[in-house]
């Protein structure tokens, strides 16, 4: 990697380390920055030592910041002597008010040529915002040693609700700061998802490129090591071949620079190029060459890599070929260890063809198979068990079979293929939105002080209801979010609970069926010649030595019975018992509406009649809910944020 030289945004308002300054004397400005940079940490362990006057706080614990700030709490003290700076840093709003009615001009600005409007803009003084507003306070005011509005002031320090107000009241966020900086590339340096959201709902451009034409999407690769608001970005539609002025670097550039693996991962699903050259010729790939064996790079990416630079082992690049071959590895390897051991082959010759599969599905493995093995291999096992006992009941257990085993098959199939096919390629709750209604959510849930992971997803961009989730396997939210199950490749929701119940209760009376069939058929088959005197042994060593291809297949349909009958009981205990889905079990403790009780149960028989949406006993259902369209609780808890931060400090 060579050098670079970046500009260091600092999370400090008052500092920067760019190359180039607004300023003559650099020393001087940056000496200045640095003292009232340490005078602002001195002045905030006062703050939190000593106690504050009353106005409108450090915040509310509803401000829609990203952060979900939790404000520190003083209590009240006299502040009849500050002056109008200093009452407006405090958020004391009955003394600035006084001093404005008394003839304070609100424009201003201070010894260092900052305004009122960004003191209160800074340290979220939303009260204090607006009424400097209604005074005719400037919105744009230019301010600061970065030349900048109380916009960017508020931005820099993550605090949505003052964005809000001050956009709300005209303010505008395409203006640029001394280091070339509009609101936009800031809220993207610093990972603040939430007011990238408001910014571009509200208008501004994603590609809107800064002095030296990095975009948000950019600083964000190389600032931001979490998800967001990279992927927000890509999303609502950022560009992710655009270059920068200075090194032609695009956003993938930026982060295998920063080494930060989420966004490369992130930008190549999204179709990031490989092969762009920045203006040293350098593409993604040759930066990332040196670095094919880190352990920060992720595999899928590596292999990537290496499949463009023709260093991969896998001898088939044909995805659908790969696809098919890892679809029908477990068809064929049922089948093959059936004949094996149905063969009359010596035990030694029968272990050497069973290594001889293993290694055969080892190399596959290792060559063949890609990433997509863990996503495809579950449901395909599940088909060639399923494909396997039908054969098997045809060609061998339904010659013995009684009349009521029959009709219990064929009656007990449709349900199963029915619920099957419902749960596997059903809609299970999709929560969607056209690109119109995303952008009025977020910027209604900014406004609205409801901007948080609990009620907003970040990657679908909808207001999620209640009881919903993202599938990170699936990539979309689902309403009512049990699971995502592997045996059916899709999730378990609001519209497919039902129809995967019924495909449990199938699965398991068909293995009932199958067993019951099996026993029926060594019976004609191998035991004929065996005694009462002999014992449960010597019944299952006749019946695998008659014919070990039934044993085979009775052996799986056991495995299946205890598995699924496990995976029922769980299921109808969670719902009956609980009252809740696998996700809320699971995680219930974060979420904050279970800490007192959970708010879904009812009863056991409430419950089931609930879920299956019938009454019984006496007991009767209610309405269905509508879970794609429910956003809110009874209780008063449905406003409590998921998830809480420590405070982010105020500057004064």
């Amino acid at each position: 990697f060579y050098n670079y030289q970046f500009i260091d945004v600092s999370t400090d308002i008052l500092h920067s380390s760019s190359a180039g300054s607004c300023r003559p004397n650099k020393n001087r400005r940056r000496g200045r920055a640095q003292r009232r940079a340490e005078k602002g940490v001195v002045t905030m362990y006062a703050l939190q030592m000593q106690t504050a006057c009353q106005g409108d706080g450090t915040g509310e614990p509803d401000d829609p910041s990203s952060l979900h700030q939790e404000p520190v709490r003083p209590a009240t003290q006299d502040c009849s002597s500050f002056d109008i700076v200093r009452a407006t840093q405090y958020g004391a709003l009955e003394r600035v008010t006084q001093l404005v009615e008394a003839g304070a001009d609100v424009n201003q600005p201070d010894s260092e040529n900052v305004t009122l409007l960004h003191w209160a803009a800074i340290n979220n003084r939303k009260d204090i915002v607006k009424y400097l507003i209604a005074k005719g306070a400037v919105v744009d005011a230019i301010g600061g040693d970065l030349a900048s509005t109380p916009l960017h002031w508020a931005t820099r320090q993550g605090h949505l609700s003052a964005v809000v107000i001050l956009m709300r009241a005209g303010a505008d966020p395409t203006l640029r700061d001394c280091e070339g900086f509009s609101c936009i590339h800031l809220a993207a340096q610093f990972g603040y998802t939430a007011i990238v959201a408001y910014l571009v709902a509200k208008g501004v451009n994603p590609n809107m490129p800064d002095r030296s034409a990095m975009t948000p999407l950019m600083w964000s690769a190389y600032k931001v090591n979490s998800l967001d608001p990279t992927r927000l970005l890509l999303t609502l539609g950022a560009s992710h071949s655009l270059t920068d002025n200075l090194y032609g670097n695009t956003a993938l550039h930026w982060a295998i620079i920063a080494k930060n693996n989420t966004a490369i991962s992130i930008l190549v699903q999204h179709g990031a190029s490989l092969d762009l050259p920045n203006f040293r010729n350098e593409t993604p790939m040759a930066l990332l060459g040196p670095h094919i064996s880190a352990t920060w790079l992720e595999h899928k990416i590596r292999d990537e890599i290496k499949e463009k630079q023709g260093r991969t082992r896998t001898w088939c690049r044909d995805k659908k070929i790969r696809w098919h071959c890892m679809v029908s590895t477990p068809l064929i390897a049922f089948y093959v260890i059936g004949m094996v051991l149905q063969s009359g082959w010596d035990y030694l010759l029968k272990l050497g063809a069973f290594i001889t599969l293993y290694v055969a599905v080892y190399l596959m493995n290792h060559f063949v198979f890609d990433e997509r093995l863990f996503h495809v291999l579950p449901v395909s096992i599940y088909f060639a068990t399923k494909l396997w006992i039908y054969v098997t009941w045809f060609f061998w257990l339904g010659i013995h079979a009684t009349w009521y085993l029959w009709l219990l098959f064929v009656g007990g199939s449709v349900p199963l293929w029915i619920c099957f096919l419902q749960s596997w390629r059903g809609d299970p709750g999709i929560i969607t939105a056209t690109q119109e209604d995303k952008l009025n959510t977020i910027i209604e849930l900014a406004e609205s002080g409801g901007f948080e992971p609990q009620w907003f997803c970040s990657s679908c961009l909808v207001r999620r209801p209640i009881r919903s989730k993202h599938c990170a396997t699936c990539d979309r939210c689902v309403a009512r979010f049990d699971h995502h199950c592997p045996w059916i490749n899709n999730c378990i929701g609001a519209h497919n609970h039902k129809y995967f119940l019924g495909f449990l209760t199938s699965v398991l009376g068909l293995c009932i069926v199958i067993l019951i069939a099996s026993v029926q058929y060594w019976q004609f088959e191998c035991w004929s010649n065996l005694t009462n005197g002999h014992t449960a042994d010597n019944y299952l060593v006749a019946a695998a030595t008659c014919d070990a291809w039934v044993m085979w297949v009775a052996a799986n349909t056991s495995l299946h019975f205890f598995w699924v009958g496990t995976l029922l009981a769980c299921q109808c205990y969670q719902i009956m018992v609980l009252g809740m889905t696998t996700n809320e079990r699971v995680n219930a403790g974060r979420y904050k509406h279970f800490k007192q009780g959970n708010p879904f149960h009812r009863g056991a028989l409430q419950n089931a009649a609930d879920f299956c949406n019938f009454s019984f006993c006496g007991v009767k259902a209610k309405p269905s809910s509508d879970w794609l369209h429910s956003f809110d609780l009874k209780q008063s808890i449905e406003k409590l944020p998921l998830l809480t931060q420590k405070d982010n400090f105020q500057y004064v």
